[in-house]
């Protein structure tokens, strides 16, 4: 073992002293504040990236390697491809499935269902390689993309489906794989909101040919911006390697049949296929590491939260819908979703425009009915049914912020303004 280099030990103190002293992201009453997130990482991650930047090692290399494989055991899967983004992790998965390299894979012209509640990037990638979305709604207890609505959207050309579990919340994978099953359809998971969620106590992310996650600064943990995507198909995870870098190589396992193949090539600079650049860097990967041992303890804090403001809010369930856990679930809570019901003597508005006031940050639920965002009126896409359910969270719903720093006391003082608010509307 190498000897401790006392100047790097001493610079390591001060940034754990530093942060001792000025990350302080817990609630205070005497000042109340509820944000929408509040920083995951601290002296332990910061150390983490000063000490690769100090190595001068610091593009994608074999921390970001070890990273991949410590998430990929984590969820069980065979491979953990990593890149820049949760979007450049589900244009990683479309591009994988879509390469003409790929067995059974998308076409240009095949139809993907997706639900109407979705984030832009959950639609855009399917556009990019020539795929049209089928757009269908969500059932209004979960938020999760309807099965029933599923089945009925499926045409001709449906060739696949890109649930997305909103909020943490997983989608009814056990319908969704009977429906692929029967109808021959590929499944591609959006779980960039449901980092550590489970249905029938297995992963969410794999159920399908890909998953793909987020660790985007807000996310249950974090390597500041960055992605992943898990297979159980190893070839499919060379192919996401290829094209995450350039169309080159050099990431690959099995690199050898393309260097055979041309021999008059470096190597290093062999490009077999289109390509991006979508890398983690080894920062972000040594970040990583230090985040996923916290992941589980994360995601039960929010749990604990969710729990509690669901029975606190219950008497007022003839006013505020709040996401229900699908069955057979654990959801990882990425937010408090609630929806004003009709009827409701005040407005989506009204509500948020109270939290605010009192130091609690709120936001719209993901991108509302995506069918109505105007970029998508510009592309192919097909939409089945009237979406109902969809607009109405557009239009009606929004969330507030649970997370490791929402604590007993922020969680009842959510409530308690919560609870000032529909008094003075009448509610009691």
């Amino acid at each position: 073992m190498a000897a401790a280099d006392p100047a790097l030990e001493a610079l390591h103190e001060q940034i754990r002293a530093y942060c001792r002293t000025r990350h302080r992201f817990e609630f205070d009453a005497a000042n109340p504040l509820v944000r929408l997130h509040e920083p995951t990482f601290s002296a332990q991650e910061i150390i983490a990236a000063i000490d690769v930047l100090l190595s001068t090692r610091v593009t994608m290399g074999p921390v970001v390697r070890e990273f991949e494989e410590s998430f990929a055991r984590m969820h069980a899967a065979a491979r953990g491809v990593s890149c820049n983004s949760g979007s450049s992790a589900n244009l990683l998965a479309v591009a994988a499935l879509a390469n003409d390299a790929t067995p059974d894979g998308l076409r240009p012209g095949d139809e993907v269902i997706v639900p109407a509640l979705a984030w832009s990037t959950s639609v855009w990638p399917l556009i990019q390689h020539g795929l049209v979305p089928v757009i269908v709604d969500v059932d209004p207890r979960t938020l999760n993309i309807d099965p029933a609505e599923v089945e009925r959207a499926i045409g001709p050309r449906t060739r696949g489906v890109m649930p997305v579990h909103v909020y943490g919340n997983p989608c009814e994978l056990g319908a969704l794989q009977q429906i692929c099953e029967r109808h021959g359809l590929q499944m591609i998971e959006d779980c960039c909101e449901a980092l550590g969620a489970t249905y029938a106590g297995k992963p969410v992310g794999t159920f399908g040919r890909i998953g793909t996650y987020s660790f985007y600064f807000s996310h249950h943990v974090t390597t500041l911006e960055g992605g992943i995507c898990v297979t159980g198909e190893v070839a499919l995870a060379e192919t996401m390697r290829i094209l995450r870098a350039h169309g080159w190589i050099r990431e690959l396992e099995a690199p050898q049949r393309h260097i055979d193949a041309n021999p008059g090539i470096d190597p290093r600079f062999l490009f077999v296929d289109l390509g991006y650049n979508l890398r983690l860097t080894e920062l972000q990967g040594a970040i990583g590491m230090v985040q996923l041992p916290k992941l589980a303890g994360f995601v039960e804090g929010r749990r604990r939260n969710a729990k509690a403001w669901q029975a606190d809010l219950q008497r007022w369930k003839e006013v505020l819908d709040v996401q229900q856990e699908t069955a057979n679930a654990r959801s990882s809570w990425f937010g408090l979703p609630l929806v004003v019901r009709h009827g409701a003597p005040f407005t989506r508005q009204d509500i948020r425009t109270f939290l605010n006031r009192a130091r609690i940050e709120t936001r719209p639920i993901i991108a509302g009915n995506i069918a109505l965002q105007p970029g998508l009126r510009r592309h192919p896409h097909r939409v089945a049914g009237d979406l109902a359910h969809s607009t109405r969270v557009m239009h009606r719903g929004f969330s507030i912020g649970n997370h490791q720093a929402v604590n007993e006391a922020a969680r009842q003082y959510v409530s308690a303004q919560i609870a000032e608010f529909l008094a003075q509307h009448g509610i009691g």
